[in-house]
Parts: structure tokens; C-alpha cells; sequence
């Protein structure tokens, strides 16, 4: 019989088993023994064994078994033990589901996907070591193997962001991601510094019990409170990981990587290792009201303001990516409402129809023969009825239809918004709300654009975006031109897998996880943050919810964007031309993605090559090498002076020493005479 920690290591380490043979042994580093299809094999093995094991995990959770336990000690420093360790409990099992489940749909939707690339193996090793690390993440029971997975996914996504490393745009995207993301963990490091200083332990639940403690001290030297200070800290690496304003920049650009990539890592898991961290952390975060309204008016900006740039957008990847910023702007203002529980649903709803949308996007392209610009297609229902079917369900979860998915987390999250206290609820409230005006506007532009309307194929079936030799290293899967096609089953597969969850989790799931006891003894509230109480107060179970919603303004929100989009792009195109020649100043400002890239690349990254240009110049040359060169250049010239008096004669050094002795018994008589 397998012990519960060995069970628990299997389901982290399948992943990684899986990665090691197919990368070392599949990419020609030591051979290639295992060939493309060994590769899939092995990786979806691992990946699926990880997720079955999850399943049973979560069902051992809900029966009320939960382990907290340390795997082995890492190594020992003074008094301090830095362990590798588990924690197992309804948040930490609930995102093994997730990411497990949805990194297996993806394994699948790999094969289709990537059927003619040269890079297979190594692109399943490295999905499947995300997998890995994204697990490692969830499950640790204390800040260094946080801190371990928390970098490791940043270097896998980093690694898949640039697969196609011949292409510089890829290359750029890739370190920009990685760049943004430092700047976000150097904020992470010093949250978990100060934890650790002032507790002396890595261990969560160590750190926990002293949240008293750590709320009555300051920094020192200043008069700020050293809890507040620490979650804020926390927070900035949310910020770079869930892409929070200003540290945003990252996720469009990432979408030149791979789309299965995109729906693993930009949909359903690492960005919302953030969520997961501030859910986790929040017996800390509850005692800090700066931090939460930090959190709220940030994820209030991301909410609106990054999903408005989501109208704009011709790219079908891009449109997608938006939106994944706009809706973490929504689970962080949940965050920052104290409404965590609400915060997972809306992490747990996403992911389904996220990765179901740009799985979608993905089948879309593969069918338009790796043709990604909206403009170029129109009328694909009938040509694609797998994947308008199921695009259209995950659209419908996005914005928030009734009874869909998104529905119960979206919805209950606005009314969280509203009943929160803290500084900036009212803003973020607004922000939310329209915001649900701006996600169906942008949601259904994209699907009437695609699968409805006249159809306008380009006559050559691919374009710029194409993933011919040149540009991605793989071809276009055999198609040059003609009409689009249905993709094979192994994408639509993971498409069908995925439109159920995007239906129904929402239903099944939001009675408990927000009402119930699901998280009891995981997420901790106060009494001073009212939201989820007010909430839990007009529940009446998710019938009554969801019929109760057709009388409520963000469902006639929803219909004002679909109609406003259907009318715009079906019935009369006219009228987005006629105001984008009206508004051009303010298309000028959303396509320049309000200038935050201008400013990172002229400002920030300019400033930073100057004043390191100013460090060289005077602080290295003129400093460092004037001042060791100098002292290398007198010792230099004391040298050739002293090489003058040594001459190899005695007669020179008996009259030296002569002159010496005079001197000195000179010295001595007219000092001490």
C-alpha cells in the first residue's frame, strides 16, 4: 500500500518523469530514442496520472482528510529548517484539479496541434515540466517550495513564450516576460524576507499564528505598519505573475508562443498563481486594509481598462489574451473586497472556459490555415460546428450568461464589489460593472466576426501570422488554401472535454465553495470586511440565482453588448468605421495599449541603459580603473626608481649603508640629546 506522501510525490512528480525522458531523450541531447509519438505518450501518462491521482486527493479532502507535512529537509541553517512539504487541504486540492485537468486537454490538444513542428518533443517536455512546477506551487506548505514553483513556472513559460526562438518577435516577447515578471519577484522576495525575519519560520501555518504579532510592529526607522508593508510586498509578485497593472505588459506580447501554451499558462494556471497566493496568505492580508485597497483599485483599472483594449484587437489570440487580463482584474478585485472564496470560484470557472476559448481560437486557426486575423474569416459555423459550438458556449460563460459558469462567480463577485468597505469599492464596483458591458461587446465582436456573416477567406489561405517554415519552423499542416476545415479529433476532443465544465462547474460547485464549509479553516475573513456576509445573506440556491438574474442591470448589460456588437459587425460595419474616423485620437491611444509599453521601452528601459552607460563611464573607468590604475602606476614608478639604486656593486651598497647609519645617529642625537 502506497504512503500518503509517497501518493502525494507521484502526482507532483509524473509530470516531471514525463519531461525528463521526452526532453533529454527526444530532442537529440542524449539521442532520440523517443520518438513523436513515445514522446505524447509518455507525457500524457504522467500528466494523466497527476490528474486521476488529484481527483482522488480532492475526494479524500471533501471527506475531511487533510495532511500538512513535511517530504524531507532541505537543509538545516542555525535553528531554521528549510523542508520540502505538502499541504493538502480544499484550496491546494481544488487547483491540483485544475491545472492537472486542463494541462492533460491540452497534452491532447498538442498532438493537433503541433502535428508537423520540429520542436514536438521538446514542446511536450516543456509543458509538461510547467505542469510540474505549477503543482509544486499549489502544493507546498511553505514559502521556499512556494517560492521554487513560483520561479519555475516563470522559466518554463519563459521557455515556451520564445519556442519559436528563430523568430525575433518571439525572442522579444519572451524577455519581456521574463524581464517584467523579476521586477514583480524582487517585490515577491522581500514579502516572504520579511515574513521570515520577524517569525523566524517558512512554515505557513507558523507564520499564521504570529499574524497578531507581525500586526503590531512597524518597519523599522519609519512609522509603517510591517504587516502592511509585507502584503503589499506579496502582492507586487501577484502583480507580475496574474499580469496586474502596470505589470501587464507581458501577456499580449507572450501569445507569439504556441496556442496551446497560451490556454496552459495565460488562461487556467500561472497567472493565476497570484489569486492562489493571496487566497492563501489571506489570515495576513485581512489584517492590512492598505493592502486590500491596493488590490481592489488595481484590479479594478485591469478590469475595465485592459478589457476595453480587448475591442480593438484584429488578432483572435490577442482579443483572448485581453481578455484573461480584464477577468484577473476582476478576481483581484475580489481579492481586495476579502471576498477570496469568490475569487477561486471566478479562478475556477476561468479556467474551463478560458482554455476552452483559446483552445477554440486555436481550432480556428488551425481551420483558417493558420490565418489569425478576425478580418480574414466570417461564416465558419457551417464549415467548423465543433468548434463554433463550443467557442460559443465559452463565450457565453465569459460574459456571464445565466446558469453559465461564469455566471456564479462574475456575478457574485460584482455584488462582493458592492458590499465591500474598503478604500476604492466604489470605484472598483463601477469598474466591474461596466466592465461586463466591455467583455460582451469584445466577446461577441470575435464571434460574429468568425463564425457568422459573410465569409471573407483570404484566396491564399495563410498570411503573415502563418506558421510556415520561415516564421515558426513547421508548416502550415499541409493546407494552402481552399475552404477552412474541421480539425482533427484531437482537438476537438479536448474542446467537447472542456464546454462541459464551462456549462455546469459553476452550478455544481458555487453553493459550497462560497456558502458552504468548503473552505472553512483555509480562508480566513473577519468580521470588519462585510462583503461575503452580505452576499451569503440573499442566497437562495443557483436556481434562484440564476432565474432571479434576468431582472438584474449586469444581464442586460451583457444583452446590450451582444446586440450593440451584432448590430456593429453583422447588420451595418458602417458604424465602427464611422467612429474610428471620428475618434481617431482615442484609437490612437488604445492601439498604443495607453502608452505603457512607450513608457517601459523609452522610459524605464532607456533610463536604465544610461544611468548603467553613467556607472560605466564614471563610476568603473573613471573611479575604480582611474583609482587601481593609479596605484598600479606609482608603484610602478617607485619601482623603476629603486631598480636605480640597485646596481650589484658592494662599493655602492657599503656607502648606502654608511650614508644610513649617519643619518640615523644624526636623528638620535638631535632628538634625544
Amino acid at each position: 500500500m502506497m504512503s500518503e506522501t509517497n501518493f502525494y510525490l507521484l502526482i507532483a512528480l509524473a509530470p516531471l518523469v514525463g519531461a525528463i525522458l521526452s526532453g533529454l531523450f527526444g530532442t537529440g541531447f542524449l539521442g532520440r530514442p523517443v520518438g513523436r509519438r513515445a514522446a505524447h505518450c509518455i507525457t500524457i501518462l504522467g500528466v494523466a496520472i497527476s490528474a486521476i491521482g488529484s481527483v482522488f486527493v480532492l475526494r479524500d479532502v471533501l471527506n475531511g482528510h487533510t495532511f500538512d507535512g513535511t517530504v524531507y529537509t532541505w537543509t538545516l541553517i542555525g535553528t531554521t529548517k528549510l523542508e520540502i512539504g505538502f499541504l493538502i487541504d480544499s484550496l491546494s486540492a481544488m487547483m491540483m484539479v485544475v491545472v492537472t485537468s486542463v494541462s492533460l486537454m491540452v497534452h491532447i490538444y498538442t498532438i493537433g496541434y503541433m502535428a508537423d513542428d520540429p520542436g514536438y518533443q521538446r514542446f511536450f517536455s516543456y509543458i509538461s515540466l510547467f505542469t510540474f512546477s505549477m503543482l509544486m506551487l499549489v502544493m507546498s506548505n511553505n514559502m521556499v517550495q512556494l517560492f521554487f514553483g513560483w520561479e519555475a513556472v516563470g522559466l518554463v513559460s519563459y521557455l515556451l513564450i520564445g519556442f519559436w526562438y528563430t523568430r525575433p518577435t518571439a525572442i522579444f516577447a519572451n524577455m519581456k516576460a521574463f524581464l517584467i515578471n523579476r521586477v514583480g519577484d524582487f517585490g515577491f522576495v522581500l514579502g516572504i524576507g520579511l515574513l521570515f525575519a520577524y517569525t523566524g519560520t517558512m512554515h505557513y501555518g507558523e507564520v499564521f499564528a504570529q499574524a497578531d504579532k507581525l500586526d503590531a510592529l512597524q518597519l523599522p526607522g519609519t512609522d509603517w505598519q510591517l504587516l502592511t508593508v509585507a502584503c503589499i510586498c506579496l502582492f507586487i509578485g501577484a502583480m507580475g505573475k496574474s499580469a496586474q497593472v502596470p505589470l501587464h505588459a507581458w501577456l499580449p506580447d507572450s501569445m507569439e508562443g504556441p496556442t496551446p501554451i497560451s490556454a496552459l499558462i495565460h488562461a487556467a494556471t500561472m497567472v493565476t498563481a497570484g489569486i492562489f497566493m493571496v487566497s492563501r496568505f489571506s489570515p495576513l492580508f485581512e489584517l492590512s486594509d492598505t493592502a486590500l485597497s491596493l488590490m481592489i483599485v488595481v484590479g479594478g483599472i485591469g478590469a475595465l481598462f485592459l478589457g476595453i483594449l480587448g475591442i480593438i484587437q484584429n488578432d483572435i489570440k490577442r482579443v483572448v489574451a485581453y481578455s484573461t487580463l480584464s477577468q484577473l482584474g476582476y478576481m483581484t478585485v475580489a481579492l481586495g473586497a476579502s471576498a477570496y472564496s469568490v475569487a477561486v470560484l471566478h479562478l475556477l470557472t476561468h479556467a474551463f472556459f478560458k482554455a476552452l476559448l483559446f483552445l477554440g481560437a486555436g481550432s480556428v486557426i488551425i481551420g483558417m490555415h493558420h490565418d489569425q486575423d478576425i478580418r480574414n474569416m466570417g461564416g465558419l459555423r457551417k464549415y467548423m460546428p465543433i468548434t463554433w459550438i463550443t467557442f460559443l458556449i465559452g463565450t457565453l460563460a465569459l460574459v456571464g450568461t445565466p446558469f453559465f459558469s461564469g455566471f456564479y462567480s462574475k456575478e457574485n463577485l460584482i455584488e462582493a464589489a458592492h458590499a465591500a468597505n474598503v478604500w476604492g469599492a466604489d470605484f472598483a464596483y463601477w469598474a466591474v460593472l461596466i466592465g461586463v458591458f466591455v467583455t460582451s461587446l469584445y466577446s461577441f465582436r470575435v464571434y460574429f466576426l468568425v463564425f457568422h456573416g459573410k465569409e471573407r477567406f483570404p484566396e491564399h489561405g495563410h498570411d503573415a501570422h502563418g506558421h510556415g517554415h520561415d516564421d515558426h519552423g513547421h508548416d502550415d499542416h499541409g493546407h494552402h488554401g481552399g475552404k477552412p476545415h474541421e480539425s482533427p479529433w484531437v482537438v476537438t476532443l479536448p474542446l467537447i472535454l472542456l464546454a462541459i465544465p464551462s456549462i455546469i462547474i459553476g452550478a455544481l460547485v458555487v453553493d459550497p465553495m462560497l456558502f458552504g464549509s468548503f473552505f472553512d479553516g483555509v480562508i480566513t475573513v473577519l468580521p470588519q470586511h462585510p462583503a461575503m456576509a452580505d452576499i451569503a445573506s440573499t442566497w437562495h440556491g443557483w436556481v434562484a440565482y440564476g432565474l432571479h438574474a434576468f431582472q438584474t442591470l449586469p444581464f442586460w448589460l451583457v444583452v446590450a453588448g451582444a446586440v450593440i456588437a451584432w448590430y456593429c459587425y453583422l447588420i451595418n460595419p458602417k458604424v465602427p468605421a464611422a467612429l474610428h474616423a471620428r475618434m481617431g485620437w482615442l484609437l490612437r491611444i488604445l492601439e498604443n495599449k495607453y502608452y505603457v509599453d512607450w513608457f517601459n521601452e523609452q522610459v524605464i528601459a532607456r533610463g536604465a541603459r544610461a544611468l548603467g552607460r553613467g556607472l560605466w563611464r564614471y563610476g568603473d573607468r573613471g573611479l575604480i580603473d582611474g583609482l587601481v590604475n593609479g596605484s598600479a602606476r606609482m608603484v610602478g614608478w617607485i619601482a623603476a626608481v629603486s631598480r636605480k639604486v640597485q646596481t650589484g656593486y658592494i662599493y655602492h651598497y657599503a656607502f648606502a649603508m654608511i650614508i644610513g647609519v649617519m643619518v640615523l645617529v644624526t636623528f638620535y642625537v638631535l632628538i634625544y640629546k
